[in-house]
C-alpha cells in the first residue's frame, strides 16, 4: 500500500452495528477516529467491550482505532463516514432527525482547503444524500458543495451476527457526485473488502438499491407469511410445504415469521414514503408491510386458540430479540407477540439470555427475568427466538410445562428435538 493511502483520515460518525466493524476494517489500512455521541457507549468500547456482539473484545483492543465523543478530538479528515440509525417514527414516517444531527455535527468540522468527501452509509429514500444533506452540509459549514466539499454514498450491508457476510468480504455498492469522487470512494473500500466495489451510476441509483433490497425481502416474506394464514385454516404445516415446494430448482426459499429489526421491518416504509410524495401509491410495498407487521397478533391469537383460549395461561416466551443469535432489540415483534397475548388474558414471563434487561426495559417496558427455577411452572411455553443458548438447553425450559403441556415452535426449530412425554407441540 502506498503512503498516500495510508496517510488518509477518515471519521467514522455512529459506531452501532454498522460504524463499528466498519471502523475497524478501516483501521486496518487508514486512520480512523469513530466518533459517537453516547460517552457510555465509548467508554465501553475502550474498556474492550461491544455490546452488539459484532467485534470480539481481542479484536477491539488491537485495533488502531482512535475512539472519541468529542468531534473536536477528531482531525481535519479526507473521508467522513456517516453510518447513524434512520429509523420510522410513531406512523412509519421516515424520521430524519439523527442522520440530519449528524450531518451538522460533520458540517461543524468540514474545512475548504481539505475538500473532504462525506460518505453516507444510513438508510435513506432516493434524494436525501443530495437534496437534504448537501445543503444542511453547506449551511452548516459556510462551505460550496461540489467545490469545498464533495458527497458520496455507500450503503451498508450489515446483517447482525452474520460472521459471513462482513463489512470484509461483501461485496461494496458505491456512488459519488463526481467521477473523481466516485473512484476515490471506490478506492477506499476496495482496500476494506474482498468483495470488491460496484460502482452505481449515481447516488441516488445506490440509495434506491439500498431500499429496494429490503423491500424485496419484506415482501416475499409476507407471500409466505400470509399463505401460512390460509394454510392453517386447512390444517396444513406451512413447514410441510416448504419442505416440498423447495425441491423445485427456483423456488425462493423465504420462511414465515416476526419481520422486526432494523432494515427489512423499516426500509420499505421510506420508498413507501418518497413513492406517495411523488404521487404513486405503493400498494404492493405496504401491503406485504401490513402483513408482516400484522403477523405477531395473528401468532397470538392462533396460539391462544390452540391453547383452549384460556385466560389467566401463565405463559413463558423466550426470546425477545429480533432475529436469533443477537442482543439486538431494535423493532424486536415478539414485544407485540407478548403485548397481545397479554391482551388476551396470559400472564406472561418473558425471559432472554442474550439482551439487556435495562434495555427491554427501556425499549418495550418489559421486565426480562432470568433463567427460570425449576421449580416454576408454566402452562405454555412459546419458543419466539431460537437463540442457540436456548435450543441448546431446551429440555430446561420444556420441563417447566406443568397442566397445560404445551409448547408453540413458531420457527419450527424443535422438529427435531424430543419433548418431554405428553408435552404437545404447535407451530405455524
Amino acid at each position: 500500500m502506498n503512503d498516500a493511502i495510508e496517510k488518509k483520515h477518515i471519521v467514522v460518525v455512529g459506531l452501532g452495528y454498522v460504524g463499528l466493524p466498519l471502523a475497524v476494517a478501516l483501521a486496518r489500512s487508514f486512520q480512523t477516529w469513530g466518533l459517537d455521541v453516547d460517552t457510555g457507549r465509548i467508554a465501553e468500547l475502550e474498556s474492550g467491550h461491544d455490546r452488539t456482539g459484532e467485534i470480539a473484545a481481542d479484536r477491539l483492543t488491537a485495533s488502531s482505532l482512535r475512539l472519541t465523543a468529542d468531534p473536536a478530538a477528531c482531525p481535519d479528515a479526507d473521508f467522513y463516514i456517516v453510518t447513524v440509525p434512520t429509523p420510522v417514527d410513531a406512523d412509519n414516517k421516515p424520521d430524519l432527525s439523527i442522520v440530519m444531527s449528524a450531518t451538522r455535527t460533520v458540517g461543524s468540522m468540514l474545512k475548504a482547503d481539505r475538500r473532504s468527501i462525506v460518505i453516507y452509509e444510513s438508510t435513506v429514500y432516493p434524494g436525501v444524500t443530495e437534496e437534504m444533506c448537501g445543503p444542511e452540509l453547506e449551511r452548516v459549514s459556510g462551505l460550496v458543495c461540489g467545490e469545498d466539499f464533495f458527497l458520496a454514498y455507500s450503503p451498508e450491508r450489515i446483517n447482525p451476527g452474520d460472521r459471513e457476510h462482513t463489512v470484509e468480504r461483501i461485496t461494496k455498492v458505491v456512488s459519488g457526485q463526481t467521477p473523481v469522487v466516485l473512484a476515490a470512494v471506490a478506492d477506499l473500500y476496495g482496500q476494506v473488502t474482498s468483495g470488491g466495489v460496484f460502482r452505481a451510476a449515481s447516488i441516488k441509483a445506490a440509495e434506491a438499491a439500498k431500499v429496494i433490497e429490503n423491500a424485496q425481502r419484506d415482501i416475499n416474506i409476507a407471500f409466505v407469511n400470509e399463505i401460512t394464514t390460509i394454510f392453517q385454516k386447512m390444517d396444513l404445516s406451512i413447514w410441510d410445504v416448504l419442505a416440498a415446494a423447495g425441491t423445485k430448482w427456483n423456488f425462493l426459499k423465504f420462511e414465515p415469521g416476526l419481520v422486526g429489526g432494523h432494515c427489512i421491518g423499516v426500509d420499505p416504509y421510506y420508498l413507501a414514503h418518497r413513492a406517495s410524495e411523488l404521487g404513486r401509491d405503493p400498494r404492493v410495498i405496504l401491503a406485504g408491510r401490513g402483513t408482516n407487521d400484522g403477523m405477531a397478533a395473528w401468532c397470538a391469537g392462533a396460539i391462544h386458540e390452540w391453547n383452549g383460549a384460556k385466560e389467566g395461561t401463565r405463559t413463558l416466551v423466550l426470546g425477545l430479540a429480533f432475529k436469533p443469535d443477537v442482543p439486538d432489540l431494535r423493532n424486536s415483534k415478539v414485544a407485540d407477540l407478548i403485548a397481545a397475548l397479554r391482551d388476551m388474558g396470559h400472564k406472561v414471563d418473558v425471559h432472554d439470555p442474550l439482551v439487556s434487561t435495562d434495555e427491554a426495559r427501556h425499549e418495550y417496558d418489559i421486565d426480562l427475568i432470568p433463567a427460570p427455577l425449576n421449580n416454576t411452572r408454566y402452562d405454555l411455553v412459546v419458543l419466539a427466538v431460537p437463540h442457540r443458548a436456548l435450543i441448546g438447553d431446551f429440555s430446561r425450559f420444556a420441563a417447566l410445562v406443568g397442566t397445560g403441556r404445551r409448547v408453540a415452535d413458531l420457527k419450527n426449530a424443535l422438529a427435531d428435538i424430543t419433548l418431554p412425554d405428553g408435552v404437545e407441540r404447535w407451530t405455524m
